[in-house]
């Protein structure tokens, strides 16, 4: 049987917990909570009742609880549960609903239990850069992606100000692409960017990702990666070639340089090493054989 662990965090940035569940066998009795929950299932079988209706909740399920809704869970099978979750306070939903939406009232969030491969990767991003202590603004722009297709696919009747005219947008996406390429070896925040823009969080995000097919986050690392090839190319330390293109850390350069580029910085590195080595001692030979002082050469005069 899988070690039952519980593990919580809370994020001042975002104002919100983040709490996961390994190894679950409890039963929960009816229940409710004054602040929203928001999460999803990563194992495990179980049945879920709430507001009186009946749901089945297993791997991939994601479960949204408003304030106020009371609900009962309970084990349907000998698996273990795992499930890994936000609790938002509604001041703080208020205000990020108010920034989302233009709209002066709380978001009621239905139905309970739903399956979304979108939504559920926004979460499991933005979960594990909460408990790992993310400092970066990944964090807070994979928040409000998340919170905005929440808002947009599960808040009926949907407030369509949240809908952003991309066509209005090109020329302040363009200064926050002339924004992020002047600072990449800063640790940007995303306030910053949208000052900068002109633009709201929600609708910076939207814009930039309809108009440029990625995040300002990825779009923003590409840029990073890009300048540190640069470096490697040069024979700079992977150490230092993180620290020149505002990597927060070497593991968080390493895992990005692979990913994008299939290749640990090291590995890159040592290519152009290589080459370099190979070229020098091809042009030495070169040199050697112009002037008659080849090795075996040098070896007869010896004797």
């Amino acid at each position: 049987m899988k070690k039952e662990m519980r593990t919580i965090c809370y994020d001042e940035e975002l104002q919100i917990e983040a709490y996961h569940f390994e190894g679950i066998m409890q039963p929960f009795p009816n229940h409710f909570h004054e602040h929203y929950v928001i999460g999803f299932v990563e194992s495990g079988n179980r049945m879920m009742s709430c507001k009186n209706r009946e749901y089945h909740i297993a791997k991939d399920s994601i479960i949204l609880f408003n304030p106020g809704d009371n609900h009962t869970c309970i084990q349907s099978s000998e698996e273990s549960f795992s499930y890994r979750g936000f609790n938002i306070s509604t001041n703080a939903m208020l205000s990020f609903s108010q920034e989302i939406t233009k709209n002066n009232k709380l978001p009621y969030f239905s139905p309970a239990v739903i399956t979304d491969a979108e939504l559920g990767c926004y979460l499991q991003s933005l979960h594990k850069l909460v408990m790992s202590g993310c400092k970066e603004f990944e964090k807070e722009e994979s928040f409000y992606l998340m919170l905005s297709l929440l808002l947009e696919k599960y808040v009926p009747p949907y407030d369509m100000t949240l809908t952003c005219c991309t066509g209005r947008c090109s020329e302040e996406i363009e200064k926050a692409c002339s924004f992020l390429q002047e600072h990449y070896s800063e640790q940007i925040h995303l306030d910053q960017i949208c000052r900068y823009a002109g633009l709201s969080k929600s609708t910076l995000l939207r814009a930039f990702t309809r108009l440029k097919g990625i995040t300002p986050y990825r779009y923003l690392e590409t840029i990073r990666i890009s300048e540190a090839k640069k470096l490697l190319r040069e024979g700079i330390p992977p150490a230092e070639a993180a620290l020149q293109t505002g990597f927060s850390d070497q593991s968080h350069f390493t895992n990005f340089f692979n990913m994008f580029i299939g290749l640990t910085p090291g590995s890159y590195r040592d290519i152009f090493r290589k080459q370099d080595d190979g070229g020098n001692r091809g042009n030495a030979d070169k040199k050697n054989a112009e002037t008659g002082n080849t090795t075996g050469r040098r070896e007869e005069n010896a004797e």
